[in-house]
């Protein structure tokens, strides 16, 4: 397993063994979620000092390519790609991936509509919707930061979606048909990187969704923070003719 880097070259040693060890994730030779061996085994293994070691794994790290846990280790970043070619929620996206989700509720009940959601929605500026903001997380880790908005009319009582806004929707005959979806990448404010688990001003995935009945009724006001290093959004191109 021993690198043979050119200790001769102008890239310096640990430039060269940060793009080898690019080189392994890429591959897939680490798994998604691997604990890589403890430093001074690693460093052996490489045949490389473990100030060099570290060097190059802090670069790794700060790419979101490797995860290190305080007393545990250091493990393969676990990336998740999200398809923007269908139409569905947090939990059946991890769900259909073998992921465990979970969530922490931040605020759930029926709020004065800010100017934003009074605009999505067509009311009143003094009108009310229901509000659901929750913390989204894989296996334990923090991946987005989730506020959802709809009409009253829809969600009378916020207290009654658990786990699954959608799964709620069905429930009651109101699932979406069509969204338009709008991305951005912003930098992580204070409040957004302490939830997400991040530093603030790294860089983040701002996504605004709407949503639609049958009968072109905007159902739901969806805007959403997604970790920039753990998240990957994907659609399918074709050809024209």
């Amino acid at each position: 397993m021993k690198l043979h880097l050119d200790g001769s070259s102008h890239t310096p040693l640990y430039l060269q063994l940060e793009a080898a060890l690019r080189e392994r994730l890429a591959s897939g030779e680490w798994r998604s979620g691997q604990a890589l061996p403890p430093e001074r085994e690693l460093a052996q293994q490489l045949g490389v000092s473990r100030i060099t070691l570290r060097r190059a794994l802090e670069r790794l790290e700060d790419e979101g390519l490797l995860i290190r846990r305080q007393g545990s280790g250091t493990y393969v970043s676990q990336r998740v790609e999200q398809t923007l070619t269908a139409l569905t929620g947090f939990s059946q996206d991890m769900a259909a991936r073998g992921l465990k989700a979970s969530s922490r509720w931040l605020q759930r009940g029926i709020f004065r509509a800010t100017p934003e959601e009074a605009l999505a929605f067509g009311l009143s500026p003094t009108a009310e919707v229901s509000r659901l903001e929750r913390l989204r997380l894989t296996e334990g880790e923090p991946m987005a930061l989730e506020l959802a908005a709809l009409p009253v009319r829809y969600l009378p009582d916020p207290q009654a979606v658990e786990d699954s806004l959608y799964a709620y929707l069905d429930l009651h005959g109101l699932r979406p048909v069509r969204a338009l979806q709008r991305l951005r990448a912003v930098a992580a404010l204070p409040r957004v990187a302490e939830l997400l688990a991040i530093r603030p001003g790294d860089p983040v995935l701002y996504i605004e969704r709407l949503t639609y009945l049958p009968d072109g009724s905007v159902l739901e006001f969806t805007r959403s923070h997604y970790r920039g290093d753990r998240y990957d959004f994907v659609a399918e191109l074709k050809g024209g003719k």
